[in-house]
């Protein structure tokens, strides 16, 4: 046996600990925390609670359903649209006054001035069917008279299929907006929670950074395939925010993907490492424009003309009320059940969960 002197004793100890100390950190990284299923997104409106609107005013008839946004455009009612959707506001945040509910509705990020805030809006580029102005602008109109950002802080944007915005310009938003188009696409690799077994996905570098504070999302209301749901509204919206491709490359893991991108911080928000509680709400507003809306698509034209707009705070919410009770029943668009259960399933609800019996709330 060599014999041990007390000199080589202790600088056996001194390595022995030093390596102990940096084991955990080299071999057992810190895992990143997920959502917490069911917890609150956002702190004064519940995650379920969704209003919609009906009101024929919105846009005037024509003899066909027009095909194109700019025939569209002629015949928005841009009066009608702002007032509808002060009246949503109003009910999502249960009070009369429009000012005081949006004040209620977004959230000024903390250690910042409402000057200083970066809004980011996603809107769907994809094909011919695209957010009108009128909706556009009010909500762009919202943030700076009544909450005071800055005009040039607002980006409107779709990574993936900005390009085509510039068939889309809107009218009417306060001089300074910037419509980014696909604001250098999605180039960033982030970790995305199950149930996707890919591990990471690409993403914008404005939302894993940190540069966007307030997200809102735009989408429009159309048909798709049936690992979506049969539909594609606000979570599918945000295959413009991440890269579609995964959900794309197998049906077996669309669905998986669609539900968890749309459960990652990026999109819901900033999450405590140890609870995976929500610190603040990225994701605020989830708006749905359905003046005109489509059976068919994703690449087809709108098929009627419902004068509907829906909101709410959380995506699958939002998603799921609309398309059983509006898609569903009142416009016989079946969705895919299973599909569409699984936008409150796996977010950790069930329709016993939703508010007034599993209705929307009618503004």
């Amino acid at each position: 046996m060599d014999k041990i002197t007390r000199r080589s004793f202790i600088k056996k100890t001194v390595a022995a600990g030093v390596g102990i100390a940096t084991f955990p950190t080299i071999f057992i990284p810190k895992a990143k925390a997920h959502w917490a299923p069911k917890t609150t997104v956002h702190p004064n409106v519940s995650n379920l609670r969704v209003v919609g609107i009906t009101d024929p005013k919105m846009t005037m008839s024509a003899e066909q359903i027009p095909q194109t946004w700019a025939d569209q455009e002629k015949l928005v009612n841009k009066k009608a649209v702002w007032e509808d959707i002060d009246k949503m506001a109003c009910g999502l945040a249960d009070t009369r006054n429009p000012s005081e509910a949006w004040r209620t509705i977004f959230i000024k990020p903390p250690l910042k001035s409402w000057s200083d805030t970066v809004v980011a809006i996603k809107t769907n580029c994809i094909f011919v069917q695209h957010t009108r102005s009128a909706v556009m602008a009010k909500v762009c109109h919202i943030l700076t008279d009544i909450l005071g950002v800055k005009p040039s802080h607002i980006h409107i944007y779709d990574a993936r299929h900005g390009h085509s915005m510039v068939g889309t310009p809107f009218r009417g938003l306060p001089e300074g907006v910037r419509i980014e188009g696909g604001w250098n696409g999605i180039t960033v690799a982030t970790p995305v929670p199950p149930p996707w077994k890919g591990g990471k996905a690409e993403c914008m570098e404005q939302l894993t950074a940190g540069f966007v504070d307030i997200l809102i999302n735009i989408s429009m209301c159309k048909g798709h395939d049936p690992q979506f749901g049969n539909f594609t509204m606000t979570m599918k919206n945000h295959f413009g925010t991440f890269n579609p491709a995964p959900a794309h490359r197998s049906v077996n893991v669309s669905t998986d993907y669609l539900m968890a991108i749309n459960q990652t911080p990026e999109i819901l928000g900033k999450m405590d490492d140890k609870t995976g509680k929500i610190l603040y709400p990225r994701q605020q507003l989830c708006l749905v424009d359905a003046l005109w809306a489509s059976e068919t698509g994703p690449s087809w034209g709108p098929t009627h003309q419902p004068n509907f707009l829906a909101m709410g705070v959380f995506s699958p919410a939002v998603d799921y009320l609309v398309a059983t009770q509006f898609r569903g029943k009142k416009m016989g668009w079946e969705p895919i059940k299973e599909v569409t259960r699984r936008m409150l399933s796996d977010f950790g609800y069930s329709e016993s969960d939703l508010p007034a019996g599993g209705k929307m709330i009618e503004a």
